[in-house]
């Protein structure tokens, strides 16, 4: 029996992608699967950021037959020049990280790092495996664009980020990702790496209704968190306002975060509240119930300063087409392209878009219902046949067969 070892940098230990999906689809395959994740001032966090002080208190446990080893998080990237050095040093004697430690005591088969820090981590452990002369895989899996280029951080600790990461590419074993264009990137970084996209995709839903109620009235959705850091709420706020003037426009919101009904539902005047359903977070598994009412699902990014939101394909995108829901986006290039493809949404073509530019084309949406009908028909039929996650699983455990 195969031992993988997943190493957690930065993410919920619960998140979808690491835990819900590949974690579990391994487990089902027969691997015993062992998680280092960290820990935030001695307590877990959930996805939502939300601090776990009442369980998972363990240093080590299981869930849901997952193996969970636990550390105190530290912040490596203020010391980035001495990770690059130790990097450059070819040795491993100075990986003193927690996550490297741990990681080298489970001497698993195959390691699978989920950010650029836990790559650099998994480094650490592949080569202290290996002088010690035990052979082990290691998998880098690219859930964004690290560094990206175009966000706000100093240009030397961009180059040296993009030194490392070529390092770490010569090292590696296999490359996964999240969108065409991630892979195209790290292509041009290092032209012979073995990388294969698998998509934020979730299981498809058992309970699709397609019928959507016939009225003029269109529902909006977001899901995912929504906060000063993410989303905008004040856009999407005055995207509800301006198509009240054109046609009737309800929001739901499915997720939100911490302290989001008292910092931004409470601030709203009664009649533009009462716009808005909001169910706040909800279990991975109850997404399509929150799902079925809404028409159009909404997602903005700042594509014009960030590379990584123009390539992304966010876990929300599959989650509305696996509801049956259409999409309207911004100008990001991986989205357009899959939305062009498989006719499956709106795109508005600006790389950082306003709301009177999502007004205009939810206009033009709203006048013609059988359109929408259309658009989610197809966005069904394409998560049923190419991108459920039953799809991507393939594709992940012909990764691990090949590493195996």
């Amino acid at each position: 029996m195969k031992r993988v070892c997943f190493l957690v940098s930065e993410h919920s230990f619960l998140d979808a992608r690491i835990f819900k999906k590949q974690a579990k689809s391994l487990l089902k395959q027969g691997y015993t699967v062992t998680m280092i994740v960290p820990r935030r001032k001695g307590y877990l966090f959930a996805v939502d950021g939300s601090v776990l002080k009442e369980t998972f208190l363990s240093q080590t446990f299981s869930h849901e037959g997952i193996n969970v080893v636990t550390y105190e998080q530290l912040e490596l990237e203020k010391h980035i020049k001495a990770l690059y050095h130790h990097l450059r040093s070819g040795g491993h004697s100075r990986f003193n990280h927690p996550l490297t430690k741990i990681g080298i005591d489970q001497k698993a088969d195959i390691y699978h790092a989920h950010e650029f820090m836990s790559l650099y981590a998994g480094i650490g452990i592949k080569r202290a495996l290996t002088a010690n002369g035990r052979q082990c895989k290691l998998i880098y899996d690219s859930h964004e664009l690290e560094p990206d280029p175009l966000v706000n951080e100093s240009r030397n600790t961009h180059n040296i980020k993009m030194k490392m990461l070529k390092l770490m590419l010569s090292e590696l074993d296999h490359v996964i990702t999240v969108s065409e264009s991630i892979k195209t990137w790290h292509r041009t970084i290092h032209p012979h790496v073995p990388i294969d996209v698998i998509y934020n995709s979730p299981p498809l839903a058992a309970e699709y209704n397609p019928s959507k109620a016939a009225t003029r009235e269109i529902v909006l959705g977001y899901e995912g968190t929504l906060n000063r850091k993410r989303g905008n709420f004040r856009k999407l706020i005055h995207i509800l306002k301006k198509c009240q003037q054109h046609f009737p426009l309800k929001v739901k919101i499915i997720g939100g975060g911490k302290h989001f009904e008292r910092d931004y539902l409470q601030q709203l005047v009664p009649h533009v509240k009462e716009k808005i359903a909001y169910t706040g977070w909800v279990n991975y598994e109850a997404i399509p119930e929150a799902m079925k009412e809404v028409d159009i699902g909404w997602i903005d990014l700042d594509a014009a300063n960030s590379l990584n939101n123009r390539f992304a394909m966010p876990n929300k995108f599959f989650s509305y087409l696996n509801n049956g829901v259409p999409v309207i986006v911004n100008q990001c290039t991986d989205m357009e392209n899959f939305i062009k493809a498989y006719n499956c949404g709106y795109t508005v073509k600006k790389q950082q878009a306003t709301a009177g530019d999502y007004v205009r084309t939810l206009i033009h949406a709203a006048s013609d219902r059988n359109k929408i009908r259309e658009m989610g028909s197809s966005a069904r039929n394409i998560m049923e046949t190419m991108y459920s996650w039953e799809h991507m699983e393939k594709r992940l455990f012909t990764v691990y067969r090949q590493l195996s």
